[in-house]
């Protein structure tokens, strides 16, 4: 029966972020966006806002369907937000660009040894000067 939380409150509750501070952090730091507009941590949420929240490569479009101050398990959590079809959409794409993007690399076979070693920091000191 809570009409309004905190963003970061929030935020933790749904388990966009590990900690009530990362999710503090990452308001402060531009990554969520309340409604089109960056906010402070203390910007309260209602039900029907809509949040961009941007951690690291990935984006997510949610729209807000209830409000907690506590954390939950994670079913509970989910049922906090309504993610965009449009947002579910692009994180599938991005996730299989990267994925094939990974495919092309080859890792080497082994580590290089001592003398493997010296050979390439040799190459880098000549590089640099």
């Amino acid at each position: 029966d809570i009409e309004r939380v905190r963003i970061d409150k929030w935020l933790w509750a749904a388990r966009f972020f590990k900690t009530r501070s990362m999710a503090s952090q990452a308001v402060n730091g531009g990554k969520v966006h309340l409604n089109g507009n960056r906010v402070k941590p203390a910007r309260t949420v209602v039900v029907g806002d809509m949040v961009l929240i941007t951690r690291g490569h990935v984006e997510f479009h949610v729209k807000v369907q209830g409000l907690s101050e506590k954390r939950g398990p994670a079913v509970q959590a989910r049922e906090l937000y309504e993610e965009t079809a449009d947002s579910i959409a692009k994180r599938e794409d991005e996730r299989n660009m990267r994925r094939a993007l990974n495919l092309s690399h080859n890792p080497p076979s082994t580590k290089p040894n001592k003398r493997d070693r010296r050979k390439i920091k040799s190459f880098i000191r000549k590089t640099q000067g």
